[in-house]
C-alpha cells in the first residue's frame, strides 16, 4: 500500500549551472507543491499505513527551512533544482520515515521531478 502527504511551499532561487543567458539563471520563485510518499503494509490494528499526522511532523522542520526563503542559501541547495530539492528532502525525511519510498516536487502546475532514493 502506498500513502502520501502533500505540503506547499512558497521559495525563490536561481540556478547557478545553467548555460549564460538562461532564464533561470534570474532570481524566481515558484509555489511548490511536495509530495511525500510511503510504501508498506497496512497495521492489522490500526488500519493504516502510517498516521499522516507523523508525515507532517517529520516534514516540518524541513517546511520551516523552505518556505519563503532563498533556497540558494540553505545549505545543500546551493543548486536548488526540482531534482536536487527533491534528494536533499529525501535524505532530510528518510532517517525518520523509515517507509518513505518516492519524493515528488512540483515546480510548476506542468514541470517536476519524482525520487525515488538511490538504487543499490
Amino acid at each position: 500500500m502506498q500513502i502520501f502527504k502533500k505540503f506547499r511551499i512558497e521559495a525563490a532561487h536561481r540556478l547557478p549551472n545553467v548555460p549564460e543567458g538562461h532564464k533561470c539563471a534570474r532570481l524566481h520563485g515558484h509555489s511548490f507543491e511536495i509530495e511525500v510518499h510511503l510504501a508498506g503494509e497496512i497495521d492489522p490494528s490500526l488500519g493504516w499505513v502510517c498516521d499522516f499526522s507523523d508525515v507532517s511532523h517529520a516534514f516540518a522542520p524541513l517546511f520551516e527551512q523552505l518556505d519563503h526563503h532563498y533556497l540558494n542559501d540553505i545549505p545543500g541547495l546551493e543548486n536548488p533544482t526540482s531534482e536536487n530539492l527533491a534528494i536533499w528532502i529525501w535524505n532530510a525525511l528518510k532517517p525518520s520515515l523509515p517507509l518513505l519510498s518516492e519524493v515528488v516536487v512540483h515546480e510548476t502546475c506542468t514541470s517536476g521531478c519524482r525520487y525515488r532514493g538511490v538504487v543499490a
